[in-house]
């Protein structure tokens, strides 16, 4: 096992485990005991779809029962302050080459928008470069690989996913880095030496542009009016059916300073035009 700092958890066998989970909620100091906890399907899960906040005992029998016989991870339910991730990447050689940490922002368990870099201190860069570093080579992995995290108001840093391909919160490094992650994977995979994770601007935005409504539409407009935004990049990834929450492109807009609140501003310029 690797040792990485995360929320307590365990397995369970779908349904039929219902024994161990009566022991789990009745053992003394358990972590499991009170709630909310949180319900995760081992496979296909992403954008907040397989995973459960259990808010009580009536929530958790719905649930057990809506998921059958799928097996499932239970988790202890962290109060975090704020969500980060960290995209890293190990060669066929074993070199490690780590972008920089983000703030990642989400909505109904969907990511919102990425703010680069993540205003922390430089200890817990350091500490998530570690984590970073110490998955990757203990895996003895080949790629890319999207790590989240959770960072408590104690400061506390834990491992909350990891997503072993280019990931969602590092699009970003299409424009803002010297080396994006798809650039990145290639050369990993390839033998190749690993590129430059570092910025190339001062910091950068990125907003997910969701859908918002069930339609076949393209929004060139609202591409065209986003588009015109100074330093803005539009990526559109051409899918043909719109719902809810689905991500339909991005956008990475590249800031002249690493300040949080010009590049909150910027994210809600941006998503009154795509939502209005």
């Amino acid at each position: 096992a690797i040792d990485l700092p995360q929320p307590e958890f365990t397995t369970l066998e779908g349904e039929a485990d219902n024994e161990t989970l009566v022991n789990l909620r009745t053992q003394a100091n358990s972590p499991f005991s009170k709630f909310p906890l949180v319900l995760k399907v081992r496979r296909h899960g992403y954008d907040g779809q397989g995973t459960f906040i259990i808010k009580n005992n009536i929530n958790l029998k719905k649930t057990r029962q809506q998921l059958g016989s799928t097996p499932v991870i239970l988790e202890e339910f962290v109060p975090f302050e704020r969500e980060l991730a960290v995209i890293a990447a190990r060669s066929i050689t074993g070199e490690v080459a780590v972008y920089p940490v983000v703030e990642t922002q989400q909505e109904e368990q969907v990511c919102r928008r990425v703010l680069v870099p993540a205003e922390i201190s430089p200890e817990i860069v350091a500490e998530i470069e570690a984590i970073a570093r110490t998955l990757l080579n203990s895996l003895q992995v080949v790629g890319v690989f999207g790590i989240e995290l959770f960072l408590t108001k104690s400061g506390k840093v834990l491992v909350n996913e990891v997503s072993p391909r280019t990931h969602n919160s590092g699009h970003y490094s299409l424009d803002a880095c010297e080396t994006s992650q798809f650039e990145m994977q290639l050369r990993a995979v390839a033998g190749l030496p690993l590129g430059n994770p570092a910025l190339n601007c001062s910091g950068a935005v990125m907003v997910n542009l969701l859908g918002y409504e069930y339609s076949q539409h393209d929004y060139h407009q609202k591409r065209q009016k986003l588009s015109s935004l100074p330093g803005t990049f539009v990526h559109w990834y051409g899918k043909v059916q719109s719902r809810p929450g689905r991500k339909l492109g991005h956008i990475t807009v590249l800031l002249e300073s690493q300040q949080i609140n010009q590049a909150q501003v910027i994210a809600k310029e941006i998503e009154s035009i795509w939502y209005e």
